[in-house]
């Protein structure tokens, strides 16, 4: 393990940039920008934690959601993506049974003792119970946990849609998984664990596409119809050979104080499903659900209902994108953007919050986009919703045009033009 000083070294030296042009970009600008981030991020652990300590780098990027739209959660399909926005550890494992965890932006420093691992109310809503819930369930699986002090920091877009969250639960499990159990784990077993921390420490009712795709890494649809094993499938995903650009527009809506709105969504698809003796609409006959529209209005409510005729028809749609992709019918991949899109904001209601109905970016930034794209390319809203984030396919010669209209309406850098990144969690010299 290399120290602190030594790895400053060799990064500034270049030695890094092979990795950096594999896990980010490879122009030069961008490799040059990864060694300044890196070499502060070093930098700051020395400054928190001690000089000249040994240390590795563990990196987890974000992702976006291509497809399927809020059906994780019910055992449904997805399409999604890494991308080339990661949060980065630096990381030294100490003799203590104790994890401490310092984020850039944020004050004070997280604290878990290895031998306190229950859940801790008090946590709930902190990046503290999502480091507590990982070592928890690490050992619990079998696996082995140790202390380590850790500085992070995050170009994943907090609240954005691009899921921080997961990025830093994967990063976390990563760790433990290199530092402590010789990578026993698989990266499907980690996007996992995570959601476990997330769901039952953190106190999010997420599903687990977020985590499988920061874990897993690439383009990827997951078929979650057993959770416990779920099918991770591969795709390669080239936009660059059809004049195409993956644009992500922060339109700065906070995902505070909307926890309960996530939760309504997962919770009426479930009651749909418990309609029909079931737990998740996965094991629910769509033609019931159309046959018995009546009854289902009356007992749940009519946006239960349209819920359950989203879920459907999105796990439909992200397996005909992914045979638009590897067919290479990127028209019709476009077309079922699009048509994903409006299903999100009509059927599944999640482009806004009803208690916040003057809070409404996401649909802002869809119409701009609407305006400038017609006819050209595809938009939607992405993640979670109700704020943050919407994706755009973008070609080559409307892309000044269209990231100045989003700039203007939402702010200078609000705009981020992407790339599909082909690792998922990974200790940065593995990219080597």
């Amino acid at each position: 393990m290399p120290t602190a000083q030594g790895l400053l070294e060799q990064i500034r030296n270049g030695d890094y940039d092979a990795a950096f042009r594999k896990l980010y970009a490879r122009d030069e600008e961008t490799v040059s920008r990864q060694r300044t981030r890196y070499c502060q991020a070093i930098q700051a652990f020395q400054d928190m934690f001690g000089e000249n300590r040994e240390i590795r780098i563990y990196s987890a990027p974000g992702r976006t959601e291509i497809g399927g739209n809020h059906t994780d959660h019910n055992n449904g399909v997805v399409m999604a993506a890494a991308v080339n926005l990661d949060i980065l550890a630096i990381v030294s494992p100490n003799a203590e049974p104790v994890i401490r965890v310092h984020s850039m932006g944020f004050e004070g420093t997280d604290v878990i003792s290895l031998e306190h691992l229950e859940v801790n109310p008090k946590e709930q809503g902190r990046s503290a119970s999502l480091i507590r819930g990982m070592a928890a369930k690490i050992q619990e699986e079998g696996g082995s946990i140790g202390g380590f002090d850790a500085y992070t920091t995050s170009d994943v877009l907090r609240g954005s849609g691009l899921s921080s969250s997961a990025a830093f639960e994967v990063v976390i499990g990563a760790v433990l998984n290199g530092e402590y159990n010789q990578n026993r784990f698989s990266p499907v077993q980690i996007a996992q664990f995570s959601q476990y921390a997330e769901n039952v420490y953190f106190g999010k009712p997420s599903g687990l596409m977020d985590q499988t795709a920061s874990s897993v890494g690439s383009a990827i649809v997951i078929d979650f119809k057993d959770p416990n094993a779920p099918v991770v499938d591969e795709v390669n995903f080239d936009l660059d050979k059809h004049g195409f650009h993956l644009c992500i527009t922060d339109t700065k809506g906070s995902h505070a104080d909307l926890t309960d709105d996530y939760a309504a969504i997962r919770g009426e698809m479930e009651a749909v499903a418990a309609f029909f003796g079931k737990k998740v609409l996965r094991e629910v006959d769509k033609a019931q659900v159309w046959s018995q529209i009546a009854p289902l209005r009356k007992s749940l409510g009519d946006r239960a209902v349209l819920r359950a005729i989203h879920f459907f028809a999105e796990c439909r749609r992200a397996r005909e994108l992914r045979c638009a992709v590897a067919e290479d019918r990127f028209e019709d991949f476009l077309r079922l953007i699009l048509t994903g899109g409006h299903s999100s904001f009509e059927y599944n209601q999640n482009a806004y919050s009803i208690r916040h109905p003057k809070q409404q970016g996401v649909s802002v930034g869809l119409a701009l986009s609407q305006h400038v794209l017609e006819g050209r390319g595809a938009w939607r809203l992405q993640g979670g919703g109700f704020a943050g984030t919407i994706q755009a396919f973008v070609p080559d010669d409307l892309l000044a045009e269209y990231r100045n209209a989003m700039e203007a309406a939402f702010g200078a850098g609000a705009c981020y033009v992407l790339n599909v990144r082909n690792y998922g969690a990974v200790e940065v010299t593995d990219a080597l």
